[in-house]
């Protein structure tokens, strides 16, 4: 079957028979997309609704985890959490075929997730963790990013299927455990950005600035070089001054006083944090002293 790469080019590839366990939103994207690919695809939910809904696409139901992933090459899991990871790849064991690779992209955690790929990998089931950075419209259209941890072998196996999948693919090695945590970098960057941003929207609610004016003057400063200058500073220990933390704490300060009682997500904590560091002597060094016990040695 031809179909189109990233690039806008036309390759052949042969035809693949696939399962996908969990349902859910990015699943159900994940599993459109392969079968609109011409994969085979297979898919089973908790609530049935969710995989007859797919039927539209050509994707067929299995009534079992081990059901659905009989045959199958590959076995794409997107589910909730490690207990529900755990419950459902030992109710598709029996189904499984030995050749068969497991394939993780639920957000876990990464101290589970390593001993999880330890032991199956061990037991001689192929197993690799692959969360993404992608929500449904981009698991549809291959856009995205997708990390990878676990044994080369295994990824190497399944790499260009990986590929066709996602926008950017990062293989982070055998560090079974690097590609979650790198999954929660990612999600507390976006978490914190968005909580932040609750922070400035409710001071231009206060200010009397439309919501939308505050987010275009963002548009002013570059965050990447922050995170890269900054950010780099940070992890290397160096608080050399450019912004005092008695200074940023005034700052705080201001902004406290400007929402006055509005509820606020992350000012008054790091306010907090500021005046523990005050405290202690930190005064005069950068804000980002902020994070000094973050690279201080264990």
């Amino acid at each position: 079957m031809a179909v189109a790469s990233n690039d806008g080019h036309h390759q052949e590839y042969p035809l693949a028979h696939i399962a996908f366990l969990g349902t859910g939103l990015l699943g159900a994207a994940f599993a459109e997309a392969a079968a609109k690919r011409g994969d085979a695809v297979m898919a089973w939910n908790r609530s049935q609704d969710k995989v007859a809904a797919l039927a539209q696409f050509g994707v067929n139901p299995g009534a079992t985890p081990a059901d659905a992933v009989r045959g199958a090459a590959r076995v794409h899991i997107v589910l909730k959490d490690d207990a529900v990871v755990e419950e459902v790849i030992a109710a598709a064991r029996p189904g499984l075929a030995t050749d068969a690779v497991i394939i993780d992209h639920t957000t876990t955690l990464p101290l589970l997730t390593a001993q999880r790929s330890g032991r199956l990998n061990a037991e001689g089931i192929r197993y690799l963790h692959c969360p993404v950075f992608m929500g449904p419209p981009a698991a549809r259209d291959a856009k995205g990013s997708m990390l990878a941890a676990g044994p080369k072998a295994v990824f190497e196996s399944v790499q260009a299927d990986l590929a066709r999948m996602t926008g950017r693919l990062e293989y982070l090695g055998e560090r079974a455990d690097l590609a979650a945590l790198n999954k929660l970098f990612g999600n507390a960057m976006i978490v914190s950005v968005s909580a932040a941003m609750a922070d400035i929207l409710t001071l231009a609610q206060a200010g009397g600035v439309p919501p939308q004016d505050a987010v275009k003057l963002l548009g002013l400063l570059d965050l990447n070089a922050m995170v890269a200058g900054r950010g780099g500073n940070m992890a290397k220990g160096n608080f050399a001054a450019s912004f005092e933390l008695e200074m940023a704490r005034k700052d705080v300060r201001l902004m406290l006083e400007t929402a006055g009682d509005r509820p606020m997500a992350v000012l008054p904590g790091i306010a907090a944090r500021m005046d523990q560091l005050i405290a202690a002597g930190h005064g005069a060094k950068d804000a980002s002293v902020i994070g000094i016990d973050a690279v201080r040695p264990a």
